[in-house]
């Protein structure tokens, strides 16, 4: 079992940057692939970026690529998304998931945090 929490998202104006966290309980954080996804009102959620369980593989949908970077440190239980360049678009609830499979689908993922609230004001 593994819970996340996630943490750093608020209000920012277009161009901007927000750092997210999401933090595991558990031992077996390193056993998980990582990922992020976000879900904007009125849409369904969808894929943003994915890491590997050593972080030494990326994956990141082609609206965020070269603006948003995926990863993460193992002994703090922790995966991060840096976000540069944020956009209106960007707006959303993003969310962390835990699965066993470096993937873009979300139903691959085992284990979901709450959300946190991202904003970007034009």
């Amino acid at each position: 079992q593994v819970q996340l929490v996630e943490s750093g998202g608020g209000l920012v104006q277009a161009g901007g940057s927000l750092r997210l966290s999401c933090a595991a309980s558990g031992r077996s954080f390193s056993r998980y692939a990582m990922g992020w996804f976000r879900q904007a009102p009125g849409k369904e959620r969808e894929f943003v970026a994915a890491i590997s369980r050593t972080g030494g593989s990326t994956y990141y949908a082609d609206s965020v690529k070269d603006r948003f970077t995926i990863s993460r440190d193992n002994a703090k239980n922790t995966v991060y998304l840096q976000m540069n360049s944020l956009k209106p678009e960007d707006t959303a609830v993003y969310y962390c998931a835990a699965g066993s499979v470096t993937t873009v689908v979300q139903r691959s993922y085992d284990y979901w945090g709450q959300g946190t609230q991202v904003t970007v004001s034009s």
